[in-house]
């Protein structure tokens, strides 16, 4: 297993500091400025170092399986001591006057203080272990070490034996945790622990039984297999009493978290220069802009698609009825699965020609069906990459399979990923977008960027990379391409006005069904899921138009500052070298390093 830190690149940079001391007072002062702060990189490293120790689960995400087979109980007691830990750090990081650090640590100064505060913020104020059950899942990191070949089999299946035997005190924590629940993360909960049961099958017990683990390891592992098994159907069963009990209560506890709390989870999870109010106004405008440029791609194809009928007064309507039209056309829906499996080398092949930024082959992108446990927040798709410290392990592309739906709920999602979106969540999903994104964080040099990764950037990157595509010419600019694109982006503005409109303006369920599947031509079954995910998260939706506004943003000013020295790839894989940090702090980097382009 390869583990980066921070000090190597420190050690080398003490030298240049200690160098400077005898300079010129001028060219002292530039140097000092430029040079790392080797005390504050320690801290950092040494606060990054004990948070992962604390935090078995956060490890395993990261690729560090040292303590792996230790399971954290989510109790007051460790609550208590979370609390204790978070406020120890941030005394340790004001020690630190941001100012005089340079750019890149200052940037980690921030990403360390924002995670800390972030920290007391969830655990004093936003309490939603109290109130969202589907908070606690033990499945994620078990399949997570049963399917990362960091080690041997028998190795992971030891580590895997030796966690689960917290599981029953793990759920029995999670029981006394919760006090009045939402309906909708009750139901949210039972569905993904009901999934969880299959991390534990009899595949489990196979695997178990063709491995090198004696006769009496395999008894106690299947031992265990049986309690945490038990454990978790004992957990939906409470839950189901919940789920029964709120049915009965006039007024259970609202989805809905208001402007306050809203504002706040806004700055801690976003880190944008927008607040939240200034986010859903920018979105409102954007979808009128939008709304006008698809409404001209509309009369230009109107002669091509309906020679013989009147267009419609009303603008929506006729976007509408094209877009419905093109709609028609899409895969099978036995070949869905196997179409964007078709269609990823496609992608890489067009960056390839292009020289829009770095790949790198020696790392494929695995398709996969949605783990169960992985299932029912909303999502049809998703990415599941390698943490910092396990670069090279599988990163997978998750496709949640349309076996569940009728024939009628089918036919509504693959008209809406049709011929021209589903091109697009590809691009999104896969190449340049988030597959080739969280390689590129994998590299970088700091691990605190890798490891606190901003939410806004990395969904914002991939939604900037399907435009960017389409600029650089995949889909031939097309005007049906170009309209379907417009559709799609309209899902990334709505998610915001949305989010916004439902959590702080009480937008009702009828209200947001009319801006999705009029305002934003989405299919019912895709209207459907998403007012169920906007029900069961907050703020994560806004991310993807916070983080794309910005760096397109900042693209167009580099464009304008560098002109003719500004150049696609060279900005890509700057901009990507930096890790998942807020587009902001990027900006800044950018600017300060890279000043002549």
């Amino acid at each position: 297993m390869r583990k980066r830190t921070l000090s190597v690149a420190l050690v080398a940079a003490l030298g240049l500091f200690a160098g400077c001391q005898s300079s010129p007072p001028d060219a002292n002062a530039a140097a000092v400025a430029a040079a790392p702060d080797a005390d504050f990189a320690r801290v950092a490293e040494s606060l990054l170092m004990r948070a992962l120790d604390r935090s078995p689960e956060w490890s395993i995400f990261a690729g560090r399986y040292d303590n792996a087979a230790q399971m954290t109980i989510p109790d007051a007691a460790r609550r208590a001591d979370d609390l204790a830990f978070a406020q120890a750090a941030l005394a340790e990081l004001s020690a630190f006057d941001p100012d005089r650090l340079p750019a890149s640590q200052r940037i980690d100064h921030m990403l360390l203080v924002n995670q800390f505060e972030s920290s007391i913020w969830y655990q004093r104020e936003f309490r939603d272990w109290a109130w969202d059950p589907s908070n606690y899942n033990v499945a994620g990191t078990v399949a997570l070490l049963l399917n990362t070949p960091y080690a041997d089999e028998d190795v992971r299946l030891r580590t895997v034996m030796e966690r689960i035997a917290a599981v029953p005190e793990y759920y029995a924590a999670a029981r006394a945790n919760i006090d009045d629940p939402t309906p909708e993360h009750v139901e949210l909960a039972i569905l993904q622990s009901r999934g969880a049961l299959g991390v534990f099958d009899d595949g489990l017990r196979e695997r178990i039984a063709g491995s090198g683990l004696d006769g009496g390891e395999q008894a106690l592992f299947n031992e265990r297999i049986d309690a945490a098994r038990g454990a978790i159907e004992g957990w939906i069963g409470w839950l189901e009493g919940e789920q029964q009990r709120l049915a009965t209560v006039a007024e259970p506890r609202s989805f809905r978290i208001g402007e306050a709390l809203y504002e706040q989870k806004f700055a801690h999870d976003i880190q944008s220069h927008y607040n939240a109010n200034e986010l859903y106004q920018r979105a409102v405008e954007e979808k009128e802009r939008l709304h006008e440029r698809m409404d001209g791609i509309t009369r230009e194809l109107w002669p091509k698609y309906f020679p013989s009928t009147a267009m419609p007064d009303d603008r929506l309507e006729r976007i509408g009825m094209m877009i419905d039209h093109l709609s028609a056309r899409h895969v099978e829906r036995g070949e869905f699965v196997d179409e964007i499996k078709r269609q990823i080398p496609l992608l890489g092949e067009f960056v390839r020609e292009h020289d829009l930024l770095d790949q790198d082959p020696t790392r494929p992108l695995v398709v996969r069906e949605t783990p169960e446990y992985m299932r029912g927040g909303g999502a049809g798709a998703s990415i599941s990459p390698p943490g910092p410290f396990n670069p090279t392990a599988d990163t997978y592309y998750n496709v949640s399979p349309l076996d569940a739906y009728s024939d009628e709920q089918a036919e509504s999602f693959l008209r809406e990923y049709n011929h021209w979106v589903l091109q697009v969540l590809n691009i999104h999903e896969a190449i340049p977008g988030h597959y080739t994104q969280l390689l590129h964080a994998n590299k970088s040099p700091s691990l605190v960027k890798s490891l606190l990764g901003n939410g806004a950037m990395i969904e914002g990157w991939g939604v900037y990379a399907e435009r960017m595509m389409l600029e650089e010419g995949w889909g031939n600019h097309e005007p049906e391409m170009w309209l379907m694109y417009g559709k799609w982006n309209l899902r990334v503005v709505t998610n915001a006005i949305l989010d916004y409109a439902v959590h702080v303006q009480g937008m009702t369920e009828d209200e947001a069904m009319d801006l999705l599947r009029r305002e934003a031509f989405q299919e019912e079954t895709e209207a459907a899921n998403k007012w169920r995910r906007v029900k069961l998260s907050q703020v994560q939706l806004t991310s993807y138009f916070t983080g794309y506004a910005e760096i397109y943003d900042l693209r167009e000013q580099r464009k304008a500052e560098l002109g003719d020295a500004f150049n696609l790839k060279d900005f890509h894989n700057r901009f990507l070298s930096y890790g998942n940090a807020p587009v902001s702090a990027i900006a800044e980097l950018l600017r300060e390093e890279y000043p002549e382009g």
